[in-house]
């Protein structure tokens, strides 16, 4: 039995095809996080795999946002799956149950907890030792600890507490228990890459309850990398070596060293190893020591900002003849079920159902099927491609839409903003009215659209700016009528000149020429050059803070080169620069 676990930053991360990518990873069971799809966002390439039965987790608040997911080949059909850790999604046979104690949790929190789709459940039949025994794997993505949001810091604590409560208490029940995934935290030093860059390290609350959580023996430095310390027996009743689980990883590799699973993508910093080690498979004692053949990572596997992790076990698994009902092939968009008419046409109370939507967390898969039975309305969103019906004159309910400003008071052009209004106008000629068009065909924009994309169409209006002919210097006002055919009349009523007696736009003086290039370039100037940093002699590049505070919206330079250890000369310097005002 092989099992591997992968954040994979969004399905579209199996973009090549989805099932070359699972066989590419050769597991009997693929756990993987961060879908980031929502059920009506779900196609039938991505929820039906051909030798594979899949069972998501979704997230109900957010779209785009979490979601984990479990394939399973068909030699490994689950006979029991379920979405969440607290059972309220669970309204259906073939449950996995075992929830176990929730009185230290209110009612809302244990809704918020399985709101954002971070954990999917399903337990499978293996042979052990002749015996036909149970193993449960709960796939998590747990909650990351923003450090602007100090009220997800408690969300990731309660979520690690719930984990804890809900693995023991199945563990309990008799079935071996394997939890895998994002756990968002790296366990000890060696599996960071600068530990000493983070203030108190060990005394990270999520730090501490992986002590608690995890099974330990003896340090670090007495260990073997080779073999495991058989002397060191693992035993879950030994209270002074703490929880349950084992980190397999490190069961294996105990003192390997710069063996991570996270990088950051928008320093490059994959390039240098400069990472975490924060994707686990964390197994009960018993089947770690009786069962686990090995545990590695795969950081050859690119494609995500996380690398797989995966786990090989001794044991075989014995298929179920039917994969649970939770499983994505029975859901009715995918499995070809006809729909009942009243869905689409029962009349529904608006106010009812958006006061439902605040006030109740939406049910498992089955229970959304009935919610939408009784509130059809609401099926467009939860419900797949096979259900929609479209019309021309219906647009969905928090969609934008382009409108066509049909009013006769026309738009004003980018230019008029920067030029004076004069009455005067020039004697038409062809010149002018082809100018004019050409101008205003790249400008038909509104102010408020100008001030909001100003530094996105600096470039293009330079350009236009340097292709108007050389004694040529039309001005534009936002009050008069769009240049639409290349009439004189039209183009009489747009273009003006700055003298005061009417003269040809053409044969203007080098002088004014050289005048508006320098006007121009005053007011759509670029950005600045980026210095050289001063350890190896390359272009810096431009970043922007985005943290909220009194630097917000600044600009400034920094080395180009991936982020690194300090003491790597091929990662990037320290070099920063601020870009100064007015430049």
């Amino acid at each position: 039995m092989k099992i591997v676990t992968w954040n994979i930053n969004g399905i579209r991360t199996f973009r090549g095809g989805i099932k070359k990518a699972l066989d590419s990873l050769g597991a009997d069971i693929i756990c993987v996080q961060e879908t980031k799809v929502t059920r009506d966002l779900l196609d039938e390439r991505t929820a039906i795999v051909d030798g594979y039965n899949s069972y998501f987790s979704y997230s109900r608040g957010r779209s785009g946002y979490s979601g984990v997911a479990t394939y399973c080949k068909d030699s490994a059909t689950p006979f029991a799956a379920e979405e969440g850790l607290t059972g309220l999604l669970t309204n259906h046979e073939g449950a996995v149950g075992c929830y176990g104690d929730h009185t230290e949790f209110s009612s809302e929190e244990l809704q918020l907890l399985d709101n954002e789709g971070r954990a999917v459940i399903t337990q499978h039949r293996i042979m052990c030792q002749n015996k036909v025994q149970t193993v449960t794997v709960i796939n998590v993505y747990c909650p990351r600890a923003d450090p602007e949001k100090p009220e997800r810091k408690q969300f990731k604590l309660q979520f690690y507490k719930l984990l804890q409560y809900r693995a023991e208490a199945i563990l309990k029940d008799g079935s071996f228990v394997i939890v895998l995934g994002d756990v968002n935290t790296s366990h000890r030093p060696i599996d960071h890459c600068d530990p000493s860059d983070i203030d108190d390290f060990g005394e990270n609350p999520g730090r501490k309850w992986l002590n608690g959580f995890l099974h330990s023996d003896k340090p670090e430095e007495d260990k073997n990398e080779e073999e495991p310390d058989e002397e060191s027996e693992i035993s879950e009743t030994d209270p002074t070596h703490g929880g349950k689980f084992v980190d397999t990883f490190r069961y294996f590799h105990p003192t390997r060293t710069n063996a991570f699973t996270c990088w950051s993508t928008l320093t490059g910093a994959r390039q240098t190893n400069y990472g975490t080690r924060i994707d686990y498979i964390f197994a009960d004692c018993q089947l770690a020591k009786d069962q686990f053949l090995g545990a590695d990572i795969m950081p050859e596997v690119e494609g995500s900002d996380h690398c797989p992790v995966w786990g090989q076990l001794s044991c075989p698994l014995l298929p179920s003849s039917k994969p649970p009902p939770i499983c994505t092939r029975y859901l009715p968009e995918f499995a070809g079920k006809q729909q009942k008419l009243s869905r689409f046409l029962v009349k529904v109370d608006q106010k009812s159902v958006q006061s439902e939507r605040r006030d109740v967390l939406l049910g498992s898969q089955e229970e959304e099927e009935r919610r939408e039975n009784l509130n059809p309305i609401r099926a467009g969103n939860v419900s797949g491609k096979k259900r929609v019906l479209t019309s021309d004159s219906v647009v969905p309910k928090g969609k934008k839409t382009k409108t066509v400003n049909t009013s006769s008071k026309p738009q004003g052009s980018l230019l008029s903003f920067f030029k004076p209004k004069l009455t005067n106008a020039v004697p038409p000629t062809e010149e002018p009215v082809r100018q004019c068009e050409k101008v205003l065909s790249l400008d038909e924009m509104t102010p408020t659209q100008n001030s909001q994309k100003a530094s996105t169409t600096r470039e293009n209006v330079s350009s236009v700016a340097d292709g108007l002919p050389e004694d040529t210097e039309p001005i534009f006002e936002g009050s008069t009528q769009m240049c639409t055919s290349s009439t004189t009349e039209t183009c009489d009523k747009q273009v003006k000149t700055k003298h005061s007696t009417p003269q040809p736009s053409v044969g203007h003086s080098n002088s004014n020429k050289g005048a508006s290039l320098v006007f121009w370039k005053s007011v759509l100037h670029g950005p600045p050059p980026p210095p050289s940093c001063k350890v190896h002699g390359e272009p810096c590049v431009l970043r922007t803070v985005k943290k909220e505070g009194p630097n917000m919206g600044k600009q400034f330079f920094v080395c180009a080169r991936p982020q690194g250890h300090s003491s790597n000369p091929e990662a990037r310097c320290n070099f920063f620069a601020w870009v100064e005002k007015g430049k």
